[in-house]
């Protein structure tokens, strides 16, 4: 009965809002169950410490794979929040793109160890519903191998006024396009990141989760010049959805249309126990992306340290250069692959999709278009 509620409120929300656009009467929730985030503070000595992090007013709560439920509370914005990174040296800091609430953004960087010695690349990371940065920094382990090889790693924190659970808004036309909304914002954000340290233009990339692997796709079909490749893990096609109808449809079975074309090199994780979004979402963001027809695939069984099993199917172009990647893990939940307990929605179960998006970006530098 209470998500009968919830989707009617949400289609509620779209019919008051028939131009799709952000504002202070957002209702639309697209994504996972919302779990409860309690507050702690720092002088409490109760509160568990991750190996290597200095405790902090607020850590991420420790939720096991897409079973948390409960209401929303929204933790401290992160522009307020800084601390050293996971796991030894490098920084995390915060900082802020655009105006306002609505018009603008907080991210988190984290700055390798030697940053400023020469160019590095640079990864997106655009979290799932209900996460902030710290609790997507925690799950993926990202900030870790960004300290062992060297790169910045870019987290754009959704607004709960733009979206009340801080989802990206993937399903609104408004924000699936160049030069408009999210999109258009996540990409001024990463310019001027660019322009502040030294990253590599040849090496920037996005990933996502969940409805920030949804955005992922968005942004990377509309800004092909500026990222170099995408990783989507359980995530959608750009035009997947344009409504809140669609949105509940092509989550449940994968869109009923034609998806945009997705013109970059591209990893997908997907686990095929995923309840939230379909399996043949997956395949639809391969699709996408191979809209040149690569000449060849094949296939591969892969088991991660004698957990879970997934099949890894390449695909390469004319010359033999892999262009695009589908991870597709048996039993793995609506969750990040191989991504810690420290954080929400992980699987440590599956493959590690940080270390293979990872090696699939440096794989994949930019190139003339």
């Amino acid at each position: 009965m209470a998500a009968t509620r919830a989707i009617q409120q949400a289609l509620q929300a779209a019919k008051l809002d028939p131009d799709g656009a952000s504002g202070h009467h957002d209702g639309e929730v697209i994504d996972v169950e919302a779990r409860e985030v309690p507050t702690r503070h720092a002088a409490d000595p109760s509160i568990p410490v991750l190996p290597g992090r200095s405790p902090a007013p607020f850590e991420p709560a420790r939720a096991e794979p897409v079973s948390a439920r409960g209401r929303t509370v929204d933790a401290e914005p992160a522009s307020a929040r800084s601390r050293p990174a996971e796991g030894g040296p490098g920084s995390f800091v915060s900082g802020r793109v655009g105006g306002d609430a609505l018009a603008g953004r907080d991210y988190k960087l984290f700055v390798p160890p030697g940053a400023g010695s020469r160019p590095m690349p640079l990864v997106l990371m655009l979290h799932g519903c209900t996460q902030d940065p710290d609790d997507f920094a925690a799950g993926t382990r990202m900030n870790e191998l960004a300290r062992d090889q060297g790169f910045f790693v870019l987290y754009a924190a959704q607004s709960q006024r733009a979206n009340p659970q801080r989802c990206w808004n993937w399903f609104k036309h408004s924000h699936q396009v160049r030069g408009r909304g999210e999109p258009e914002l996540l990409a001024r954000m990463v310019r001027e990141v660019m322009k502040r340290h030294a990253v590599d233009a040849d090496r920037v990339y996005v990933a996502g989760l969940s409805a920030g692997a949804a955005m992922a796709a968005i942004v990377a079909a509309a800004y092909p010049e500026l990222f170099a490749a995408v990783g989507v893990h359980s995530g959608l096609a750009p035009g997947a959805a344009k409504d809140i109808p669609s949105a509940f449809e092509a989550m449940k079975k994968g869109a009923s249309g034609p998806v945009r074309p997705l013109p970059v090199p591209t990893i997908v994780f997907h686990g095929e126990a995923d309840a939230t979004v379909h399996p043949a979402n997956g395949r639809q963001v391969i699709t996408a992306a191979d809209s040149e027809g690569s000449t060849s695939a094949a296939s591969e069984e892969l088991r991660a340290q004698g957990r879970r099993t997934a099949v890894r199917r390449v695909h390469r172009d004319r010359v033999g250069a892999v262009v695009l990647e589908h991870w597709s893990i048996h039993g793995a939940p609506h969750a990040w692959s191989g991504g810690s307990p420290s954080g929400s929605y992980t699987d440590p179960q599956g493959p590690d999709a940080s270390a293979q998006m990872l090696r699939f970006f440096l794989e994949h530098p930019r190139k003339s278009r």
